[in-house]
């Protein structure tokens, strides 16, 4: 009987696909992962305890619930410091450079699909399985069914040897047919909502969680039309280009954008003219591919549930890809992914370095 060692959260997704695992006949152990620790990483709003308890603690208690509850064996190891290394300290970095950094796809490469396989083998595991929605076939990595909850845009950033032994059980289920068939077992995480927020630190008021690492550094917000003073920013790494909510112009109504960062100058640009988000073209870097195919024409995601964009691509040296799409995209961000896709296929990522349109730079970031 072949052993699967399953990712469990405390969340419904990863309590179904344990339960499916074990109903198709796998020997199956639990593993849950404790990457964050309130107390150690500074983290004032995660210390608040919800019935004493604090957040991460009360996930190990439910993770822990539904293996009991399907007679299974949970494990638990903590990866504090090496993700506080691997993904938040860079989380850090790239705010500070005034760029929109992407940790949960910086969590799936190193923590998921690295240090939890190494654990998982440690507990004899052939296969490790997620409650990812998604599809391994053939080593190749595909949409789930359900196009709203597809995640495969945070795992294009994952080594395509990481997918070798990898199963995604709920990959074929929509998110309401997760939903009725952890109801239907009876599973203790049936009704919990789903985890948003940052990966494995979950629900924060941005700012000030922010701010108990990056020291506030108040500016001035410019029009970027006239050059005048419209209002003050309480630190650039609390803004990302394309933003409209929460920009601090109190009382102006007109819909405007955040449409620049001068880092040098501490300034923060907004835009009224949408016209000045577009872009025809990015260069992205640090690329990684999941399948063999080098196509010269593809579609891409430049967000999360963002829309497929076609593309064109054009290799060039140092790992760097142009990419040119001839519909104009709005608020394409330094330092977010650009996730590549064939249909249902997803061939892989590159980290957007900088954005053109018309043949010149946009100085998004400076």
């Amino acid at each position: 009987m072949k052993k699967v060692v399953v990712g469990v959260s405390g969340g419904v997704d990863s309590a179904v696909a344990l339960y499916l695992l074990k109903k198709d006949g796998f020997n199956v152990e639990g593993l849950f992962m404790r990457n964050w620790d309130s107390s150690i990483n500074n983290d004032s709003e995660g210390m608040q305890l919800a019935e004493n308890i604090c957040p991460q603690e009360e996930d190990y208690n439910d993770a822990l619930k539904v293996c009991n509850d399907l007679g299974v064996k949970l494990h638990r190891v903590d990866f504090i410091k090496e993700y506080w290394d691997y993904v938040f300290k860079y989380f850090l970095d790239e705010l500070a450079k005034g760029r929109t950094p992407n940790p949960d796809m910086l969590c799936n490469r190193f923590i998921k699909f690295d240090l939890f396989i190494k654990e998982a083998k440690k507990l004899g595991a052939d296969y490790i399985a997620t409650g990812h929605y998604a599809k391994i076939k053939d080593g190749k990595l595909y949409r789930a069914k359900d196009n709203n909850k597809d995640q495969t845009y945070f795992l294009a950033d994952v080594k395509a040897e990481m997918f070798e032994n990898v199963l995604f059980p709920i990959g074929d289920y929509t998110k309401d047919e997760v939903r009725q068939i952890a109801l239907e077992q009876n599973l203790a995480v049936a009704k919990k909502k789903d985890s948003t927020g940052i990966c494995f630190i979950g629900e924060r008021h941005y700012q000030q969680f922010v701010q108990n690492y990056l020291k506030p550094n108040p500016g001035d917000i410019i029009n970027v039309e006239t050059g005048d003073v419209i209002g003050r920013h309480q630190g650039l790494m609390n803004y990302t280009i394309g933003q409209r909510r929460n920009v601090g112009i109190g009382g102006n109504k007109d819909k405007h954008f955040v449409c620049g960062k001068d880092t040098k100058n501490n300034l923060l640009y907004v835009t009224f003219k949408e016209e000045y988000l577009e872009s025809d073209e990015c260069l992205i870097d640090n690329v990684n591919f999941i399948s063999e195919a080098r196509p010269t024409d593809c579609t891409a995601k430049f967000r999360y549930r963002g829309i497929d964009y076609p593309v064109s691509l054009e290799y060039l040296d140092n790992n760097e890809i142009r990419v040119r799409y001839p519909e104009k995209v709005k608020a394409v961000t330094p330092g977010q992914a650009c996730v590549l896709y064939q249909g249902e296929e997803c061939l892989g990522c590159g980290f957007i370095k900088e954005v053109r349109k018309n043949g010149e730079k946009l100085w998004y970031i400076s």
